[in-house]
């Protein structure tokens, strides 16, 4: 849920104040992919090809997946994504499992406590083993890598930068944040905006 939402006509500039931010050449880069996107979700059957595409993501990079049919009450349940929702949470996903180590591979929603779509919260908390401050920053690297795969499929990727809140604090800290983002992937050897995990059949689940 974007905190303050932004005006149509004021969205430009404000990319364009953001852009300013950013004082180094990669977060420039990076935020232009984003920019090219649409600032609006997908609908419709344009919608449902972006799940199809963010579900072989995940295939490519090793995730079983739950058939549609069958009510998972978690995103990641240790085992299996739920594929039944939007590509976008799908690719937030996906960035996550990247994220994390083997172990915490097999927790409930990655042993970070319950997400905002997290339906049975109390058994997310109790496979929760990653502290507080480290969860945020877990969520935050998770956020945008998910918006760089959006960005690099073609996907409107503006919506989630938007959605997601990557503007709060636009004359304060919100650049420096996203630098800061982007230098832990540089770091991690986890950033390319032109590969990605390839399409893949690993396994739907029930």
């Amino acid at each position: 849920m974007i905190l303050t939402p932004i005006p149509d006509d004021q969205l430009s500039a404000t990319l364009d104040r953001f852009a300013a931010g950013l004082a180094e050449e990669l977060s420039h880069d990076v935020f232009a992919r984003i920019r090219a996107t649409s600032p609006g979700r997908a609908a419709g059957a344009e919608a449902e090809q972006h799940r199809h595409e963010a579900l072989s993501v995940a295939r490519s990079s090793g995730m079983a997946i739950h058939l549609e049919a069958n009510s998972c009450p978690f995103n990641w349940d240790g085992a299996a994504l739920n594929g039944a929702t939007e590509a976008y949470v799908i690719l937030h996903e996906v960035a996550h499992f990247v994220l994390a180590s083997p172990v915490r591979r097999r927790l409930i929603e990655f042993g970070l406590g319950p997400g905002p779509d997290t339906l049975d919260r109390a058994a997310a908390e109790r496979a929760a083993v990653v502290p507080l401050p480290a969860r945020e920053q877990d969520e935050a690297t998770a956020s945008l890598l998910g918006i760089v795969w959006e960005a690099a499929l073609g996907q409107p990727a503006l919506a989630s930068f938007l959605d997601q809140n990557w503007l709060e604090g636009l004359d304060r800290s919100a650049a420096a944040h996203f630098t800061a983002v982007v230098e832990n992937f540089r770091r991690r050897d986890l950033l390319s905006l032109d590969q990605m995990p390839a399409a893949s059949t690993a396994p739907t689940v029930g």
